[in-house]
């Protein structure tokens, strides 16, 4: 089963390095649109611990528009990073476990990605059990029944078996969660709003006493998506390409309005919702505040938000990246929708509701490592291959990413060393691991590796013969581990270059 209902291949031989789910994506099987894709963002960037953002900034002493501003502008800034990342997908179709075989090795990819995969499946995990939690309290409020862990196993079914769909299903869900998002969260805006009134407070005058930085608050923005800013190709691979064109602004035009506008705006909100909520009563979590005095419809809302929230979050930011890792694992005997499942289990084998209590410090020591990634895939995508890949010698066990024994020393050496020293100062995780890892990788992979083992498609940095989106083309992968590039929109191999 692919993300796509029409498949991605025309052969379903399955080897240790080939599974249909994780083969490149061609053009026309790249469903969704610049509006859609927004969408899928406005829903993965409402997530509860986002309130708590706000609420620290407010705690820190500054005013409300300083810290909605400085959350915007930490959105902005990884937004960008996330526009580096995403061309490894609308160039070539590859989701991030595959492309990682090129800077890590075949084998030596699994380290990076599972690690990343797992993470993926925590938060799936919490954000089912705080979807499990407001299905809960509209189970007690209308029914009189109460059993959270019932509404856990239920709701996590439910997304796992709507992410089994594929990326369509995804879509249509995000399309329909998004608006309501927004105007759901407007109201609890205007609610919160109105009890700092009666409290005769002001919420853009309000100063708390603390003293806190703005830069921590920045970075902190940064490294909570760093998630996503190295693995976003798992979702660019399925929007909308110009191909035919080098010019990046016109290959990725469908993805701007997405990282630059849907996820900062939609994030600034949130954690402003949640700097109110503490302004107002000293809580940063207003589902919390807002669920203490509602009633009926007012309640039912409030609570739909909740669900909605970590539904079109769960989908398209935690199962969907860690069941492409699973599989990328051994995509001899697991497949598309058995990894989504065995994603859904290891969040809740995470104890999500523990990790809950400590959600910072998670967050400050996964990002670490992932962001050291981030650096790694840039310095090797635009630095060393300046965007020209052999994918077919991704999927080829004895090509030119075998390295030694299918290990990249350059690659685990420099994710190791960056993500060490950016944890040892992990509230500042993200500006020190990103970085570094991509000197890093640039160091050691010019100093070791290129000498040793060769890149073969170095040898045509200047030519088109490993591009694909550039130049009209699509990776095809014909069976029994032979690809082909074809022109996009090529109903047949007719006039390809095998490879």
């Amino acid at each position: 089963m692919s993300l796509t209902q029409d498949g991605l291949a025309p052969g379903r031989d399955r080897t240790a390095l080939i599974e249909e789910s994780i083969l490149p994506t061609r053009a026309n099987q790249r469903p969704i649109g610049m509006l859609g894709y927004a969408w899928i963002w406005v829903g993965i960037a409402v997530i509860i611990a986002t309130y708590s953002l706000g609420a620290t900034g407010i705690q820190g002493g500054f005013s409300l528009s300083a810290v909605a501003l400085t959350i915007l502008l930490a959105n902005l800034a990884i937004g960008a990073l996330m526009l580096l990342t995403a061309d490894i997908g609308t160039e070539h179709g590859l989701s991030f476990a595959v492309y990682l075989r090129a800077p890590f090795g075949l084998h030596g990819t699994h380290l990076p990605a599972v690690s990343r995969g797992v993470v993926a499946a925590m938060w799936f995990g919490i954000q089912t059990y705080l979807g499990a939690l407001a299905l809960n309290g509209i189970g007690e409020y209308f029914l009189g029944f109460s059993n959270w862990f019932l509404w856990y196993a239920l709701f996590a079914a439910v997304q796992v078996a709507n992410t089994m769909l594929g990326i369509k299903s995804v879509e249509r869900l995000a399309s329909l969660a998004a608006p309501a998002i927004i105007a759901i969260s407007a109201w609890m805006y205007f609610t919160l709003d109105g009890i700092a009134q009666t409290k005769g407070l002001n919420i853009w005058t309000f100063r708390a006493e603390g003293q806190a930085s703005l830069i921590v608050l920045f970075i902190a923005n940064m490294s909570f998506w760093s998630t996503m800013a190295i693995d976003i190709p798992n979702l660019t691979r399925f929007v909308e390409t110009q191909t035919g064109t080098r010019s990046f602004l016109r290959r990725n035009r469908s993805i701007f309005l997405a990282q630059l506008v849907a996820l900062p705006v939609t994030q600034a909100m949130i954690a402003g919702i949640g700097a109110v909520s503490f302004i107002a009563t000293g809580n940063w979590n207003p589902v919390e505040v807002i669920q203490a005095d509602a009633q009926g419809i007012a309640l039912l809302v409030l609570l739909v938000l909740v669900v909605l929230a970590q539904w079109s979050t769960n989908n398209s930011a935690n199962l969907i990246p860690a069941a492409l890792t699973f599989v990328n694992l051994a995509p001899r005997v697991i497949n598309y929708r058995m990894a989504v499942v065995i994603a859904g289990v290891v969040g809740t084998l995470s104890f999500p509701w523990q990790i809950l209590d400590n959600l910072f410090v998670f967050l400050g020591y996964y990002g670490a490592f992932l962001s050291a990634i981030g650096g790694i895939m840039v310095a090797d995508y635009y630095v060393i291959r300046r965007r020209r890949l052999n994918v077919p010698a991704l999927y080829d066990p004895e090509g030119q990413y075998r390295y030694g024994r299918g290990f990249n020393p350059a690659g685990l050496i420099a994710w190791v060393l960056a993500g060490a020293i950016a944890a040892w100062w992990s509230v500042y995780a993200f500006v020190i691991g990103f970085p570094l890892g991509f000197l890093l990788y640039l160091a050691l992979m010019r100093g070791l590796v290129l000498s040793r083992y060769g890149q073969g498609e170095l040898e045509s940095r200047e030519s088109g013969d490993y591009l694909a989106a550039s130049v009209g083309m699509d990776w095809v992968h014909l069976g029994g581990g032979r690809f082909s590039r074809i022109p996009c929109g090529s109903g047949s191999a007719g006039e390809r270059e095998d490879l």
